[in-house]
């Protein structure tokens, strides 16, 4: 049967206990065997919560991506209408704020987009120790809370997703901002851990024996009750009246597609710590490129493939604002292929592809793709997706694609994602 025992110090150890009889010179004797069951429950609960992630991942993933198309059409047509109004007015202030709250809604569809199974992060090498610095101090940035670094000058760097190790960073630090409402001091250490450090790791942390780079976020806030610190992980837990319950699961599910590891330890009225290990690379972090955008293709036929008539009406508007007047739509794969084997045909062949990724029931983006390739060796394409973390939005190049871009996008975003077509070709 399963037992707690508690050590002198109050430690909890959960035990399984078996009781063996035998008899010894006519007397009846009873032996207890305790066996620790810290390591196998700290697995099964590790297990239980990727069930969950996995789980609520099918049903988040289309939720997100049919909210994403709405939204595509939500913030598409507000950047248009601003464009017609005067900056000075009130309509152009009402419609300013009507961006800002479609931008958090983008923001919380990308939290539900990330527990998607299948997806994976866009990976370069990156500076932990920048991303730390900067993450955190735009966090605290007005608050009373202030933070204090203690970052090594030869930190490894990491091969990472910048906006989403950013995201984790931005996470811990908003919870130890609300748990420490009358102000105080945010610890973030950062250091280097190698194959000779492993016995200063925690007990029980399943990490492989390489090079990792150890990030710790501690503040000194109310701290988390025993009974709330096993599920803060878990999708939708939260004691915030206005929390989602999204943050650190979301950050869970983050950091494990990193192939890292993230803990907490807390004690009530002392603080709350948590702990990141991301696996170290020994690359140099790339030098910024600067190139001189430009327009090639306005004058030029574009055809755009969308399943959403809302997201083909405002991707109409918005292209033809931005002086490609010649565009036509196809709702599937299928029809682009009639469609530009006509062009061919008349001799005015289409020069620049938007391709929706996903077309329920249809030919969708990444098979239309392939067989335009086929056609014409030089296709230049951008795919469009409401899911952000799809491996062809990733790594597009790999598909044929010029560039990419995510639902809901502005102009502006549309603008940055063809200029990328132009660089590219």
């Amino acid at each position: 049967s399963e037992r707690e025992l508690i050590k002198s110090n109050g430690e909890h150890i959960p035990v399984l206990k078996s009781v063996t009889s035998f008899n010894y010179r006519g007397h009846e004797h009873l032996i207890e065997n305790f066996i620790d069951m810290s390591e196998r429950k700290r697995i099964e609960e590790e297990r239980q919560r990727v069930e969950k992630l996995e789980s609520i991942g099918l049903l988040a993933g289309g939720i997100a991506h049919d909210f994403n198309n709405i939204l595509t059409g939500i913030l598409g047509n507000i950047s248009l209408a601003k464009i017609y109004a005067d900056e000075d007015s009130e309509i152009f202030e009402i419609m300013q704020e009507a961006e800002k709250a479609s931008i958090k809604a983008k923001e919380l569809t990308q939290q539900l987009l990330t527990f998607s199974r299948g997806g994976a992060p866009v990976i370069k090498t990156a500076s932990i120790a920048e991303i730390l610095r900067h993450t955190a101090t735009f966090a605290v940035r007005g608050s009373n809370v202030r933070c204090n670094f203690s970052i090594p000058d030869d930190l490894w760097n990491a091969e990472i997703d910048e906006g989403q190790i950013s995201q984790v960073i931005n996470n811990l630090i908003i919870n130890a901002l609300q748990s420490m409402p009358g102000g105080g001091l945010i610890e973030l250490i950062a250091e280097n851990i190698d194959e000779n450090d492993y016995q200063e790791l925690d007990s029980g942390i399943p990490l492989k024996k390489t090079k990792y780079i150890k990030i710790t976020v501690r503040d000194h806030g109310i701290g988390i009750p025993p009974d709330h610190l096993a599920k803060i992980f878990d999708p939708f837990f939260t004691t915030k009246q206005k929390g989602s319950g999204l943050g650190l699961a979301t950050s869970y599910s983050i950091i494990r597609r990193h192939n890292g590891y993230i803990n907490v330890s807390s004690r009530i009225g002392e603080g709350t710590t948590f702990y990141i290990y991301l696996p170290a690379t020994e690359n140099k972090t790339p030098k910024e490129k600067t190139k001189k955008e430009k327009y090639t293709f306005a004058d030029g036929r574009l055809l755009v493939m969308d399943d959403e008539k809302i997201v083909r009406e405002v991707a109409k508007r918005t292209l033809n604002h931005m002086g490609y007047k010649n565009v036509d739509f196809a709702v599937d794969g299928e029809e682009v292929l009639n469609l530009y084997q006509k062009s061919l045909e008349e001799g005015e062949p289409y020069s620049l592809f938007i391709l929706d990724l996903t077309v329920p029931g249809g030919m969708g983006g990444e098979e239309t793709m392939r067989e335009l390739l086929k056609m014409n060796p030089k296709i230049n394409a951008v795919v469009s997706s409401g899911y952000s973390n799809e491996p062809v939005i990733s790594e597009y190049r790999k598909y044929g694609f010029k560039g990419a871009i995510t639902k809901p996008y502005t102009m502006d975003q549309l603008q940055q994602a063809l200029n990328l077509v132009t660089s590219n070709s």
